[in-house]
């Protein structure tokens, strides 16, 4: 059963605008992991706006609880490249509440913009 839907979009000059613009500002968004490549390089910009745009899309998906860590909600590449989450703290917690057993999501970015569809299963 789909317990929420939530869909994002971020235009990739303007996140990293504000990336540049704010300090300490990717640490408050993403884990380590996130922000970095298995091989250390730091991750693109339009990566780290796709994965910003996931955790949009799932705060909607849950129906935008207050509350939520940013950092609670992780987008991880397996190694075929498909992203998938893992929440810990208060975005498990918000989920546990309304039931959601699984998550599927879905990243892309193309000509400045990046985009996230995010569903919650039940």
């Amino acid at each position: 059963m789909i317990i929420g839907v939530g869909i994002d979009v971020a235009e990739v000059d303007r996140f990293e605008e504000s990336l540049k613009r704010t300090p300490g500002m990717a640490a408050r968004l993403f884990t380590r992991s996130e922000l970095y490549l298995p091989s250390g390089e730091r991750r693109g910009v339009a990566s780290l706006a796709a994965r910003f745009a996931a955790k949009e899309a799932l705060a909607k998906a849950l129906g935008a609880p207050v509350g939520l860590r940013w950092t609670d909600a992780e987008v991880v590449t397996e190694n075929s490249g498909r992203p998938r989450l893992e929440v810990t703290g208060t975005v498990a917690d918000a989920a546990a509440e309304l039931g959601v057993q699984g998550w599927h999501v879905s990243l892309s970015h193309d000509a400045g913009v990046a985009s996230a569809v995010v569903i919650a299963e039940g």
